[in-house]
């Protein structure tokens, strides 16, 4: 991907760090990390995290036992990845893995295809990841959804602002969804175009996972997420309707996985 001024200035700011650890990131990151655990071969398995910012998944992914490189374009994200316990570091782009074929268990692309606009760019890091794992192995993808920012921009009452409320619609209208407060562009699947992107990509019968459901534009979501056994719960209910497809649009963010090579 390209890192404009713009994007390396913004997360430059170490903003990633904290978005998964606190407020209602948090019910992101859980959901994330109980699909994963579900889905990727068991430790001591190796795993590639392509875009893995600051290492929020990589850290636990290595407390469960796995074999973790991170790979990341943000120097600072890099800096503070390899400081993290078991985690190997260094820059790359998820357009070309500097790992040779098959020679990983799995591959986490979790941010890369958000600011991949041209779809071209999305079926190469899907490509080379499949290129990179194992046959039998995962590649496991996230994207933001079309509609996330409507619900989101309505959620935190930045709706009321022309700017945001354009960029929003605009982004639901063809994914391009241009940030007025940060200056780059991302990208907003439509869920049901990126199992055609793993197709094409060599990764045929991909499932797909809605992460967050409706329950993030809850108001009380934190007080779900700060209680353990509601937290629970929460995990529970999300799980049983994870894949129901006239829902997972709804969810900010869709996890897809497929197995390299495995057909049923």
């Amino acid at each position: 991907m390209t890192v404009t001024r713009e994007l390396l200035a913004y997360y430059e700011q170490d903003r990633e760090h904290g978005r998964l650890r606190e407020g209602r990131g948090r019910w992101e990151f859980w959901r994330t990390q109980d699909v994963l655990r579900r889905t990727l071969p068991p430790a001591p398995a190796r795993v590639l995290d392509v875009g893995g910012g600051t290492g929020v998944h990589a850290e636990w992914l290595s407390a469960d036992g796995y074999d973790v490189e991170l790979l990341d374009p943000v120097p600072l994200h890099v800096e503070r990845a390899a400081e993290l316990r078991g985690v190997s570091a260094r820059l790359g782009d998820a357009r070309h893995l500097p790992v040779p074929d098959a020679g990983v268990d799995a591959v986490l692309l979790l941010g890369p295809l958000y600011h991949l606009s041209e779809r071209t760019d999305r079926v190469r890091a899907l490509s080379e990841a499949r290129r990179a794992v194992r046959p039998g192995g995962l590649v496991a993808a996230a994207t933001i959804n079309r509609h996330a920012a409507v619900h989101d921009t309505v959620y935190l009452g930045d709706y009321l602002g022309e700017r945001e409320r354009q960029a929003a619609h605009a982004a639901a209208t063809d994914g391009i969804m241009f940030s007025p407060g940060h200056g780059f562009t991302a990208y907003f699947h439509d869920p049901d175009e990126v199992p055609g992107e793993f197709a094409d990509a060599g990764l045929p019968e991909a499932r797909r996972y809605g992460l967050e459901g409706a329950f993030w534009l809850y108001g009380d979501i934190d007080d779900w997420l700060d209680d353990p056994e509601r937290r629970t719960l929460l995990l529970d209910a999300q799980r049983s309707m994870e894949s129901v497809p006239s829902l997972l649009g709804v969810s900010g963010h869709m996890l897809t996985a497929a197995y390299r090579d495995r057909h049923s």
